[in-house]
């Protein structure tokens, strides 16, 4: 989109939130760089230049302003509709994967040469994976700095930079004031959080109807590992170099996340984690406008837009929670996922509420005596073989998987059907064109709404959907009674 400079420059003139993320304008006369919605005043249009990425502009030697804070705006959805490599990449720079392997890691990941993926990044968007991770590390130093009491010494290296020498030199760099000043800046009229403890804002672009979004993930939710309390789903999660506690509020404009992490390390991944399980990157419009063309869902569009799409924060604690919630009810399938929990999963420490576990990860269940587990032999086996499988390597479901492929490493697991295959699709790997045509309920509401109710011919009739079927999904879905289409109370 950034190449389109007279679209672009419309975007800009009308302060379009729904386009933050999606490109930067940059300002050759005062050297900064802002949202296309920023409120500052327009510049004239022979000042302005237009990048795909926030590291892109840093790259041409802008910094973010001060005002917009651009690098804190939605992230593209371009990212989490795609599946080709470009896409991967950019789904697991934002996971963390070059600080911790470094570009060679991301290039293995991928299949690729190191050489192929900067080539591909570069032509997209303007920037390397250095330096798309650069600009990610900057992002992740100004909460610390702006959030919290920790020395600045220790904010440099939780961040991801090398030495303090470089941690200073980026911040300087990105947003014009040394990591001192921005800290004093921020202060003013603001309570730094404990060590450990963050409260942040987690952007998204509206509209945003979070009833059925909020409600599926408690009334899914495993005692112990989640939890809804005074307004807030609360789960405990697993990341590189620790554990975490989160909280996520749903409100109009943004959702408010207070972390607990025991490694600082985490927050980038962290969340981008929290971001892709509430489905915070989507562009509602786009999926509005190309749903509500067809005249049996436009009305239900029409009613609740902006509904998201319930994913995870760990999709092979997906994957085995899905195995067991076969042909069960969701509080029986919650109910062996506790189970599973209590038996196997790492203690947490939770003193604001009732969290006291990590779900096991799939080499504990691959390990686990099949006898304990309450359900049929058959479907036992297929716990444990795909856990076994998913600890070897044998399926991928990492934020950076090829769709296609994990969707037949899935089916060929027995006991694996294609139910299975595009719930996890769906809400593991994030794909917003899964269409478990299968599922009951989905039938259900397609018989209520008068189109076909078969899987073959419901999947004929929803091609025109795509590429946003799982959205489709979701309103249907919304159309029951079932208590995972209200805002738990």
């Amino acid at each position: 989109m950034h190449d389109d400079f007279e679209r672009c420059l419309r975007v800009v003139q009308a302060k379009d939130d729904r386009f933050d993320g999606w490109f930067f304008t940059a300002v050759t006369s005062t050297g900064i760089y802002c949202r296309p919605s920023c409120p500052a005043a327009g510049p004239k249009r022979k000042h302005m230049r237009f990048y795909p990425s926030a590291a892109a502009a840093q790259q041409a030697g802008f910094r973010a302003c001060k005002r917009c804070r651009p690098d804190a705006s939605p992230g593209s959805p371009e990212w989490n509709v795609r599946a080709d490599a470009v896409a991967r990449a950019m789904r697991l720079i934002a996971d963390g994967v070059v600080d911790r392997e470094g570009v060679s890691g991301l290039a293995a990941r991928l299949g690729y040469s190191t050489r192929q993926v900067e080539r591909q990044l570069l032509a997209e968007l303007g920037a390397g994976p250095l330096a798309l991770a650069r600009a990610q590390r900057a992002q992740t130093a100004r909460v610390l700095i702006e959030t919290t009491t920790l020395p600045m010494g220790d904010i440099a290296f939780a961040s991801g930079f090398a030495s303090i020498r470089a941690f200073n030199g980026t911040v300087q760099h990105v947003f014009g004031l040394s990591p001192t000043a921005m800290r004093q800046r921020a202060a003013r009229g603001h309570r730094a959080a404990n060590r450990g403890e963050l409260s942040l804002r987690l952007p998204l672009r509206t509209p945003f109807h979070p009833d059925n979004l909020f409600g599926h993930l408690v009334v899914t939710a495993v005692p112990g590992v989640e939890e809804w309390r005074d307004g807030a789903y609360r789960r405990t999660m697993r990341l590189p170099h620790g554990q975490a506690v989160v909280s996520l509020r749903p409100l109009p404009d943004h959702v408010a996340c207070q972390l607990a992490l025991t490694d600082m390390r985490d927050l980038a991944t962290a969340v981008c984690r929290c971001r892709r399980l509430l489905d915070l990157d989507a562009d509602p419009v786009a999926v509005g406008d190309a749903l509500a063309v067809d005249p049996l869902l436009a009305p239900l569009l029409a009613k609740a837009p902006g509904r998201r799409l319930p994913r995870t924060v760990d999709a092979p604690e997906f994957a085995v929670r899905a195995v067991l919630g076969q042909q069960v009810s969701t509080a029986a399938a919650a109910t062996l996922g506790a189970r599973l929990a209590e038996a196997l999963g790492e203690p947490v420490s939770d003193p604001a509420g009732g969290l006291t576990r990590l779900f096991p990860e799939p080499a504990q269940v691959a390990a686990v005596d099949p006898e304990q587990l309450a359900m049929p032999r058959t479907r036992r086996d297929t716990v444990t073989g795909l856990a076994a499988a998913l600890a070897a390597g044998d399926i991928d479901l990492s934020p950076g998987c090829d769709w296609e492929l994990a969707r037949q490493q899935l089916a060929a697991r027995p006991g694996v059907g294609p139910w299975t295959v595009e719930i996890i699709a769906m809400r593991g790997l994030g794909d917003p064109d899964a269409f478990p045509a299968t599922d009951l309920g989905v039938r259900v509401a397609a018989r209520a709404l008068g189109l076909p109710s078969s899987p073959a011919a419901l999947t004929s009739r929803a091609a025109a959907w795509r590429p946003w079927r799982a959205y489709a999904v979701q309103y249907l879905w919304a159309t029951g009674e079932h208590a995972i289409n209200r805002m738990p109370a």
